[in-house]
């Protein structure tokens, strides 16, 4: 029995077969045919599917369009520090600002005034990475408490241990914990292996897993 049979309780249908019910043995040049009739359809119904869907999405859509003057809050990217391999860790994003629009630079593109604590960061963006200040949003930071890279990364901190868990492996069992990190809430928490919190945030376990420990 082949795996699919297994599998799915019924044999494999081929792309000869995908329009008819039953089967059939084709050979030769009929089979090439076949097949490339097959290959076509199965495009057309998906190009379809495709044009109805973006039409269905262009009406639900409205169009992102900010002002001279405006006031918008800027996306930035909090990370947990670099993990293995120089990899870092992503956390949920963040908003800062409000920074007024000074210059449309293209149909997609804004430069904003920003700080001057922000002077090494370039002051044009993607509208992607903006939100209208129309009130200050809950994942707003102050940027006087916090180092914002030029890619518009900065670097969280560890505050607080929610839960433990240990993970057992052939070798050893490795302890896991639930961190919370400044600017997030708990519901944001991410679990982190012990090793990494001894090497990064010296002294934080220590101090923090009075009640897991």
């Amino acid at each position: 029995m082949a795996p699919f049979e297994a599998l799915y309780g019924r044999r494999c249908r081929t792309p000869l077969n995908w329009s008819e019910p039953g089967e059939r043995v084709t050979f030769g040049p009929d089979l090439v045919s076949q097949a490339e009739e097959q290959v076509k359809l199965i495009h057309g119904n998906l190009k379809r599917a495709q044009s109805r869907q973006k039409s269905y999405s262009d009406k639900r859509r409205r169009p992102l369009v900010f002002e001279l003057d405006d006031h918008v809050y800027l996306r930035v990217s909090p990370m947990k520090g670099v993990h293995r391999f120089g990899v870092k860790g992503k956390l949920a994003p963040r908003y800062v600002g409000p920074f007024k629009i000074t210059e449309q630079c293209g149909p997609v593109a804004y430069r904003l005034e920003l700080p001057p604590h922000l002077a090494a960061v370039h002051d044009v963006f993607h509208l992607s990475q903006l939100k209208k200040c129309l009130r200050v949003p809950e994942e707003a930071v102050d940027t006087s408490q916090i180092q914002i890279e030029p890619d518009l990364t900065y670097e969280e901190r560890p505050i607080k241990i929610l839960d433990q868990k240990q993970r057992a492996t052939r070798r050893k069992a490795i302890n896991f914990y639930k961190v919370q990190w400044s600017n997030h809430s708990e519901e944001e928490a991410t679990w982190e292996q012990e090793e990494y919190l001894q090497t990064k945030y010296l002294g934080f376990l220590s101090a923090t897993t009075n009640e897991y420990g």
